[in-house]
Formats: C-alpha cells, sequence, structure tokens
C-alpha cells in the first residue's frame, strides 16, 4: 500500500484498502475556522446532539476575517467561542493567540505524524507535509466528525512525484508546486493523494514541505503527502506530548502514475490570472506593472518565507506607485520576526505589516483589489475576484518575486535586485 492508503486503512480498522473502496474513518483531528465553524456548529446543534466526541481534537481557529473586520465577522467567531466555552474546547483560538490556522496547527504541535484530519477548509491538505492523511470537506461533514469522531471517504488512487536535482537560486517549495500544478492541470490529480518524493525532497526544507502540500488541492487532490524523515522528526518533536505513528509506502505500492521532473531545469514561477495552472517562468513575466504584493498566507506566511523577503527588500523601497503587505501568519512567526529585525527592515522600506489574518487572500480584507489592480501575492489561489474586484489580476509567486516586485513596482527576477 501506499502511505495514504495505510493511514486510511489503520483510521478504519481494517489491514488493507484499495482505491475506489468506500471506508468509516476515524478522526484525529477535526479543523473548523470563523467562516466555515459557524455553519457546522448550527448543524449539529440542530441535530440535537448534546455533546462533541472529543474536546481536545476539535480546533476552532478564528483566522479569516480576523482582526473581525464588521459586526457579521465578530458575529461569526463569538459563535466559536461561545460553542468552545460550552463544550470546553481546548484548541479554540481567536486574537493575540490565534495565528492562521495551517501554519498554527503545526507549530503547536496539534497535528502529527500519521494524523488522519479533516478540516472545513480546502487547505487542510497542507499537513500531508507532516505524513498525515489531511484533507478539506465541508461543513457538513465537519459537524457529523464533531459529533461522532468519523467521516467517510472514498480512498483516493495515489499519484508519485519524483523530484531530482539541486534547486537553482531563488527557487523554493512554491516553484516546485507551481511547476507541477502548470504541468498536470487544475484537475490532474482530481480526487487522488499526491506523494512528493525524490531527493530533491529530502533536501527540502519544512517549511517547502508545507507549501507544497498547501497547494496540493489546487490540482483538484484529495491530498498530498511526504514521508516523514529525520527533518519531519526534528520539527514535531517537542512540540506535543502526544505520541505519533509514522507511516512509508510499500516498494510494490500501486501508482495510477510517476511522474519524474527535474528541479535544475526549473527557475522561479508565476501563475498568471486567473488560474493557478496558468504557470510561467518569471523570465516570461518580467515587467509586468503591478500596484499591491502580498506577503503571507497560509502557503507561504512562515518565517523563513518572511526572511527570504526581507533579504530581498534589505536596503530598497517599495515602489511609489505600489503596496507591500506583509502578513506573519502566527504570532510566534511575528515575534520571531520583530526579534530578528525583518521589521525594521519591512518598515524602513515601507511596506505595512499586518496582524496574523487571512483576509486579502480571499478577498477579505487587510488588502483588497480595487477594479483594475494587479497585485502579486505569495497566496495560493488567483481565480476571478479573488482578492478583490471581479477585473482586478493575481499573479502568484514565491517570497522572493514579491518581494523584487515590490520594489520595482512590475513583476521583477530577485536576481536584478540582489
Amino acid at each position: 500500500m501506499t502511505i495514504t492508503e495505510k493511514i486510511l486503512a489503520d483510521h478504519c480498522g481494517k489491514d488493507s484498502v484499495t482505491p475506489g473502496e468506500l471506508i468509516q474513518a476515524k478522526v484525529d483531528i477535526a479543523l473548523g475556522n470563523d467562516i466555515t465553524a459557524p455553519l457546522a456548529i448550527d448543524i449539529l446543534e440542530k441535530s440535537g446532539a448534546k455533546t462533541v466526541f472529543d474536546k481536545d481534537k476539535i480546533v476552532l481557529i478564528a483566522d479569516h476575517f480576523t482582526p473581525n473586520k464588521d459586526i457579521k465577522s465578530a458575529g461569526q467567531v463569538k459563535i466559536l467561542k461561545e460553542f468552545a466555552h460550552k463544550h470546553n474546547i481546548s484548541h479554540f483560538y481567536e486574537q493575540g493567540r490565534v495565528g492562521i490556522e495551517h501554519v498554527l496547527l503545526p507549530e503547536k504541535g496539534i497535528v502529527l505524524p500519521g494524523d488522519l484530519v479533516i478540516g472545513a477548509d480546502s487547505h487542510t491538505c497542507t499537513y500531508g507535509a507532516l505524513g498525515a492523511f489531511s484533507t478539506g470537506t465541508g461543513s457538513t461533514d465537519l459537524a457529523g466528525a464533531m459529533m461522532i469522531g468519523e467521516v467517510w471517504f472514498k480512498v483516493p488512487e495515489s499519484l508519485k512525484f519524483v523530484y531530482h536535482g539541486k534547486l537553482n537560486k531563488f527557487v523554493s517549495g512554491k516553484d516546485l508546486i507551481l511547476f507541477t500544478i502548470g504541468m498536470i492541470g487544475v484537475d490532474g490529480a482530481r480526487y487522488m493523494a499526491m506523494e512528493f518524493t525524490g531527493e530533491t525532497i529530502s533536501e527540502l526544507s519544512m517549511d517547502g514541505r508545507f507549501t507544497m502540500a498547501n497547494m496540493a488541492i489546487e490540482a483538484g487532490a484529495k491530498n498530498g503527502i511526504f514521508e516523514p524523515d529525520e527533518k519531519t522528526k526534528e520539527y514535531v518533536n517537542g512540540r506535543s506530548a502526544r505520541g505519533y505513528k509514522e507511516y512509508f509506502s510499500d516498494k510494490g505500492a500501486k501508482y495510477a502514475e510517476t511522474y519524474e521532473i527535474d528541479c535544475e531545469k526549473i527557475e522561479p514561477q508565476v501563475a498568471f490570472p486567473h488560474s493557478p495552472e496558468n504557470i510561467k517562468p518569471v523570465s516570461e513575466a518580467i515587467g509586468i506593472p503591478i500596484d499591491q504584493v502580498v506577503i503571507g498566507s497560509c502557503t507561504n506566511g512562515r518565517y523563513s518565507d518572511l526572511k527570504e523577503a526581507a533579504d530581498i527588500m534589505k536596503g530598497h523601497k517599495v515602489h511609489p506607485d505600489t503596496r507591500l503587505i506583509v502578513i506573519p501568519g502566527t504570532q510566534q512567526v511575528y515575534k520571531e520576526a520583530m526579534g530578528d529585525g525583518l521589521f525594521e527592515i519591512f518598515l524602513e522600506a515601507e511596506a505595512v505589516i499586518s496582524p496574523p489574518t487571512c483576509g486579502p487572500c480571499l478577498g477579505g480584507h487587510m488588502g483588497v483589489l480595487a477594479e483594475g489592480e494587479r497585485a502579486v501575492a505569495t497566496t495560493n489561489r488567483n481565480f476571478v475576484g479573488r482578492m478583490g474586484h471581479t477585473k482586478s489580476e493575481v499573479y502568484l509567486s514565491n517570497p522572493a518575486v514579491a518581494a523584487a516586485s515590490a520594489i520595482k513596482g512590475k513583476i521583477a527576477h530577485p536576481k536584478d535586485i540582489v
């Protein structure tokens, strides 16, 4: 079996499972945010359920429209807070303690290798970087999981992606996943597991792996996943007292298809509007004028992402016709970036520093685009109207390209700055 099949088999109490099989599996973590969890809570309460399956396995994160942008968003957070207090939920986080959910959960050791995680947010697939099976669901499935601790799945087929070679300068996990999505398309892994492996992956940081797993959904995948290794253990050990189990794919495991990718030929990638599959190398995007740059999100809001951007920004100013918004993924990332002088670099460059939030990524707040405006963003989606007006445009990139573009006021290659 593959790593995905082994995790699913163990969580439904079977010796083995096969692609296409319908199973009912126990969940280790059920996640909801300030947009999706209120819907699940309403369903749960209307069902007549009086309790949740496990107060320690439900996670409620107020991160999308927070800090509360209006009365309605404040009401959403209030629903989460009252439900958390009613059921004594261990993991409820709001301002001052909250972070972008898919950055916060790994940071706090809430998700571990071998876990089965569902979340009413499509980018729940992020936790596959730890060797967990994690996937997004709707609020109805979240409600069911909060009640009984189980959810049904169709076991997905698996695709294997083998990455070879050393990464070029300014090329990161973001570029690997953008290149991969460009290669197979936004439906190329539809309801499949994307398994990432190869010597390039072995050298890739955990932050790079989180970025890749995060965007598996942009290829239509059910989940993205990495086998745990020493880097995984180094990351998770000490973050949680809870034990975990490591899973690995068998040598004879069957894959729907295997892709071999030469990473030495990959330069920084840019996703053009209006799809994550509309990929071009940055050399073909240079010179496109922009109005805004956003560095952050559950894709690239970790410390290493901010450090990568700050190294480019140091000694430079944001172009006078461009806005730069920097969003640390969590309070801890904020604290580390501030302590290491990254904020001083950004502020000297005349950037705006936001508290942790998903805000601009989904066109919510803290950086909404007007008609005709263009943005470069380290986020994961660039659909029509994703960050604001339906006649705005979003280009996706890694943090280095984003920082260079903020300086130039147009899409730029980092090598032209440093």
